[in-house]
């Protein structure tokens, strides 16, 4: 399992796996709102939450495709699949993996991004606890519309509808976590749904995407 997720992490930086993608992406979307909205902090203060989840939501999106693909295109899935350890746990891994190259910086890099639009102070550390809950069950989600689509040439934006309606209760729940943290509120609610949300993706999103690789080998 450790030489299977060395293996992802080495393919997302030399195949152009992903990594350093995402994190480019957020930068853009952060960078161009101020154009689109208008240089007022107060009003950037107000959107800030939404706009932060919604750059990391589609930053995640850019290289879902690429979970099994290049597995399926070599033919090491067939051997995965095939193999003693559990489908299930290789699944978990390519998640894990994913989220190291995709989510993980944009949690490192998130408290600058949120500078950039004039979040205050007193959500900075909520915006990296939200990102550090939610968006684990963005990648483990992805890899179910992955496990769908593979195969499938040009199947990028047929993943993207079917993954995107999955990530909504992340990204409403991430975006109020913040928003309540910078006005003072309670967080409680907010911050067990996300969580509660994530452990349930973690816990059987990997057996419905092991199902979904199997029925596509056949």
């Amino acid at each position: 399992m450790i030489a299977l997720l060395i293996r992802d992490l080495r393919l997302a930086v030399r195949a152009g796996g992903g990594f350093g993608l995402g994190l480019a992406f957020f930068l853009i979307v952060v960078t161009l709102v101020p154009f689109g909205v208008g240089p007022q902090g107060d009003i950037l203060a107000r959107i800030a939450p939404g706009i932060l989840w919604i750059g990391a939501l589609l930053a995640c999106l850019l290289s879902l495709d690429r979970i099994f693909a290049l597995d399926f295109e070599d033919g090491s899935l067939d051997l995965l699949a095939t193999a003693p350890i559990p489908l299930e746990g290789v699944v978990a891994m390519k998640a894990f993996a994913h989220w190291l190259t995709t989510g993980l910086p944009l949690v490192i890099a998130a408290p600058v991004f949120g500078i950039l639009l004039h979040l205050p102070a007193a959500a900075q550390s909520w915006l990296v606890i939200s990102l550090l809950l939610g968006t684990p069950a963005l990648s483990v989600l992805g890899t179910f519309g992955a496990a769908l689509t593979v195969g499938l040439k040009r199947g990028g934006l047929l993943l993207s509808l079917l993954v995107l309606p999955f990530y909504v209760p992340t990204l409403i729940f991430g975006a109020e976590l913040i928003r309540r943290g910078a006005q003072g509120m309670a967080t409680d609610v907010a911050l067990l749904m996300l969580a509660g949300i994530t452990a349930a993706t973690v816990a059987l999103i990997p057996f419905a995407s092991a199902a979904a690789i199997r029925v596509n080998l056949r």
